[in-house]
């Protein structure tokens, strides 16, 4: 057995030791990399190795993109928008057997093109579309599913900050991974529509008609998402176009967030500051993440851990795709037991250069990889976004919860099915921007 696997075993027992114990995922990353560096190689040598490692993260141009993507995401709730995207829908789509639930989703796409969290997606919009479905008789299974199904679009539909997380640990191009992730996005939600759909067919009487809204009232709602559109476009429109770098396009979009709050009369200076407070603190969380996760990642450079289990996969016989697959099992595996983002930044500093080994596309990769995130956000026991859910809505049990995304997690196995045969699907838009 190599140094390099000998170290592995101390390593992932300090770390998933300190995780179980309820020691925050940042201080477990840190606290176990930095132990093994100091055994490397001593303490001062270690200190002086990681001591510029939280300025050079927070003084970084790029990472910049993760308080706008959340200030973007804070004010929007703020100021109602979850609310105002959910009428649109509804008014549109409420009165087919199923509508609210297909409502629910579109409203969550919606709400996730102008925030880059997950979580806050299905927070903000379970507060609006679970009290309007029970009252029109949804079961509590069908309400809960499509809310922390439709969350999930909100780390893939750009702005999304995983996808940022993704690049900094990675080095690779925001703006093509913003961009790559439209499609798959785009392709997720329409899934999930014909999941819910098929669902409203078998189970009529738990997902039943909505109201009819007249024409005139259903184009008095949509025109009051435009603005919310025309964000989306301009932050998309401007990375595509090469007019923004992606921090340029998110402080945009905070700023147009924030004036379309005022101008609308939605938000105020105390509600404002109580946004940025809960961005500063979002941004705080995912900043002590990642500074956790490169001092991690020294470590195991350190002791060539990514160099050994690539020679290791070199030498195995297996071929790219049979890799692959065993990282996507693997990726399933811990999605069960961790959250989104402890899955990105624990694992990509080990499985990237693998990846890279066996000739994948890092931006295919990064896409593929989020997707499987997305999945972990709703699959039991964790199922961040069913938490969410549950803590709102107590008096729904929590077998509802998971019985509820069931539909939806076939129909993201289906996604992740699709985008390994057509790889095309998350990579042409990136690529037409060359």
């Amino acid at each position: 057995m190599t140094e390099s696997y000998i170290a592995l075993l101390p390593i992932s027992a300090v770390l998933f030791g300190l995780i179980a114990i309820r020691i925050p995922i940042a201080l477990a990353m840190a606290l176990s990399g930095f132990g093994a560096v100091i055994w490397k190689i001593g303490a001062g040598p270690a200190w002086s190795l990681i001591e510029t490692i939280p300025i050079r993260l927070v003084t970084n141009y790029d990472l910049g993109v993760i308080p706008f993507f959340l200030i973007m995401g804070t004010v929007a709730a703020r100021s109602d928008l979850s609310r105002e995207l959910f009428a649109a829908a509804a008014a549109w789509m409420g009165h087919l057997r199923g509508g609210l639930s297909v409502a629910t989703l579109t409203a969550c796409a919606g709400f996730s093109a102008i925030c880059g969290s997950s979580v806050a997606t299905a927070a903000s919009m379970s507060k609006i579309a679970v009290p309007e479905m029970r009252r029109f008789g949804y079961s509590p299974r069908a309400s809960i599913g499509a809310v922390a199904a439709g969350g999930t679009l909100g780390i893939l539909i750009p702005p999304s900050v995983a996808l940022a997380v993704y690049a900094i640990l990675t080095q690779q191009d925001i703006g093509a991974l913003l961009i790559a992730g439209i499609l798959p996005g785009l392709l997720a939600l329409t899934l999930y529509i014909v999941a819910a759909v098929l669902w409203a067919r078998l189970d009529p009487a738990g997902l039943p008609r909505g109201e009819r809204t007249g024409y005139g009232d259903r184009l008095c709602a949509l025109r009051k998402v435009w603005a919310i559109l025309a964000i989306f476009a301009a932050i998309v429109g401007g990375i595509y176009a090469g007019v923004f770098t992606p921090t340029e396009a998110a402080s945009v979009g905070a700023v147009a967030t924030i004036v379309l709050g005022f101008v609308r009369r939605r938000l105020d200076w105390w509600g404002l500051i109580q946004a940025l407070s809960e961005a500063v603190r979002g941004a705080a969380d995912i900043y002590l993440i990642l500074i956790g996760a490169f001092i991690l990642n020294i470590a195991l450079t350190l002791y060539q851990i990514p160099q050994s289990l690539v020679a290791q996969i070199a030498t195995s016989g297996l071929s790219p795709g049979a890799s692959l697959a065993l990282i996507i099992a693997f990726y399933l595996i811990l999605g069960c037991v961790l959250d989104a983002m402890a899955m990105v930044t624990l694992t990509i500093p080990i499985v990237y250069p693998i990846v890279t080994a066996i000739g994948v596309d890092p931006i295919w990769f990064g896409i593929l990889i989020v997707c499987v995130v997305e999945l972990a956000l709703i699959t039991p026991p964790i199922g961040m976004n069913l938490f969410v859910i549950k803590t709102a809505f107590p008096e729904y049990p929590l077998v509802d919860a998971y019985a509820g995304v069931i539909p939806f997690i076939l129909a993201d196995i289906a996604r992740l099915g699709l985008i390994l045969v057509v790889p095309a699907i998350a990579t042409v838009l990136p690529e037409a921007m060359n």
